[in-house]
């Protein structure tokens, strides 16, 4: 088992909400910094999350990239000897001309991944699209950033654009790097609830892991939310395809955060790190390394290195007993 490493990432969400898009890069001030790179290496990291957005490289069309500001940060990246882990959609729904429930976004997306690895053939790691059930949730089935969507098939439809892009953007990159490696990242908090709750909870928990499923090609005949994602207007063709053409992740990126269905008195639950459930499913997958991306919502910052810790051994546990991977 490799030992763990200590990764650095840049908040970047650039999304869209009605009409105006919200650039956490230019509220954090990031993008006028470049200092904020010298002042990454000094930390000691080795390998950073960075953002060359299709939002923000292609806002009217692939054909009118500006490259200026992606090539003076790789390249310093570079001299620092960090490695860059390229994302490319942050939470977003791509430039004005598309959105998640557009089959543009698949495709438009794919054209621009092997842009960059033609612009950036030597960058190896990429995060094509960010947390893309996250999304899915927050833009077809919560109505907060754009489409809006409250309802199973725009949420369906703005997942499984969201795995498709991710899978041919990374077919596109490796025509040019076929060495290049994809980190998948996404939200593995749990839904607990009262007993009167729990097929909410339950649909969530295994809802979860969906995103990560399709890319891996797993929602075969007999996964549990295959017949959700039918009946929410997905097609078997499409289900097929990406059975077909799945794209593993080389490593996963994981947030973990606690959500109740309806509030919970906590002496009705267990708290979430105490268990290695979540751990544990994931490493009866086909062998993927894990990165653990996030910290709890309202943390108390002198326990940040005791609940890390935590983390560290309950991740290592389940990863020495060598899980077989179940059949799809």
């Amino acid at each position: 088992m490799k030992p763990l490493q200590l990764w650095g990432g840049v908040e970047c969400t650039v999304n869209r909400i009605r009409g105006t898009y919200y650039n956490q890069l230019d509220r954090s001030g990031h993008s006028g910094r470049l200092c904020d790179l010298d002042r990454i290496a000094e930390l000691g990291i080795r390998t950073l999350r960075y953002p060359i957005l299709w939002e923000l490289n292609a806002p009217n069309s692939d054909s009118q990239s500006d490259w200026k500001w992606a090539t003076e940060r790789l390249n310093r990246l570079r001299m620092l000897q960090i490695a860059p882990i390229v994302g490319l959609v942050h939470h977003g729904s791509g430039p004005a001309y598309t959105c998640l429930i557009d089959e543009r976004f698949v495709t438009g997306l794919a054209a621009y991944a092997g842009n960059v690895a033609a612009r950036f053939p030597w960058v190896e790691w990429y995060t094509p699209v960010n947390e893309p059930l996250t999304t899915a949730r927050f833009s077809g089935l919560y109505g907060l950033w754009y489409p809006h969507g409250r309802d199973n098939r725009t949420f369906a439809r703005s997942l499984v654009n969201q795995c498709r892009a991710t899978i041919l953007s990374m077919r596109a990159i490796r025509r040019i790097n076929p060495k290049a490696k994809l980190l998948q990242t996404d939200d593995l908090g749990t839904t607990y609830s009262t007993p009167a709750m729990q097929y909410q909870a339950a649909f969530d928990n295994e809802r979860r892991w969906l995103g990560w499923d399709l890319i891996c090609g797993r929602v075969g005949p007999h996964h549990p939310m295959r017949a959700f994602l039918s009946d929410s207007g997905i097609s078997l063709r499409e289900l097929d395809w990406l059975c077909e053409f799945a794209c593993p992740p080389d490593v996963i990126g994981i947030n973990l955060r606690g959500v109740a269905a309806i509030p919970v008195p906590t002496s009705m639950v267990t708290g979430y790190m105490g268990r290695n459930a979540p751990f544990d499913r994931l490493v009866q997958r086909p062998a993927l390394p894990l990165a653990m991306r996030r910290r709890p919502a309202r943390p108390v910052r002198s326990r940040a290195p005791a609940w890390r810790g935590r983390c560290c051994l309950s991740w290592a546990q389940p990863q020495r007993r060598h899980r077989p991977a179940p059949e799809t």
